[in-house]
């Protein structure tokens, strides 16, 4: 996420304002019973950077095509981008459609 500016307002607090973008992010929750392995790129080639735990939720900043994966939510090429690097199967995340929710990552 991130933030626009901090500014001050009327009686002395400080407001965050967030940028557009930043707003329109959802997070959507990892598959139930599920520890998801989070990789560096959109397949299971690259490499494992963390695991996230039971209970997860996630942003999805953008999505993009990789490699194809079965899960608890389907078979899916569609892999969401949680963080600066970091990407897990779409198949693992229940976002309610088995298309994209996100714009294409560049």
């Amino acid at each position: 996420m991130s933030v626009g500016s901090v500014e001050e307002a009327e009686g002395g607090k400080e407001e965050t304002v967030l940028t557009a973008a930043a707003a329109a992010v959802r997070y959507y929750s990892v598959a139930p019973g599920v520890r998801l392995n989070v990789r560096s790129g959109p397949g299971t080639g690259y490499s494992i950077v963390r695991v996230l735990p039971e209970g997860a939720r996630v942003p999805i900043y953008c999505q993009k095509p990789g490699t194809t994966v079965t899960g608890p939510y389907g078979t899916s090429n569609i892999w969401d981008n949680i963080s600066n690097g970091e990407y897990v199967s779409d198949a693992y995340v229940q976002t309610g459609s088995d298309g994209y929710v996100a714009s294409r990552c560049a």
